[in-house]
């Protein structure tokens, strides 16, 4: 019982830092989810699936 109370309040703490860090964000966005913006994870340069911009037009970059 002690260790399912110990996983659910880090679970609850991660969520609420994610709530925050939301809140916190101008516009409630996160900034760089294009998996265009990752070299590693875009090795050919391919545009984003998710929004279609290329590496080269994302504004966090």
């Amino acid at each position: 019982m002690k260790l399912v109370l110990i996983t659910i309040g880090l679970l609850g703490l991660g969520i609420a830092g994610l709530a925050i860090k939301l809140w916190a964000k101008k516009d409630g966005k996160f900034a760089g989810t294009c998996a265009s913006q990752n070299p590693h994870l875009n090795k050919n340069g391919e545009p984003c699936g998710y929004c279609g911009k290329a590496a080269n037009q994302c504004e966090n970059r």
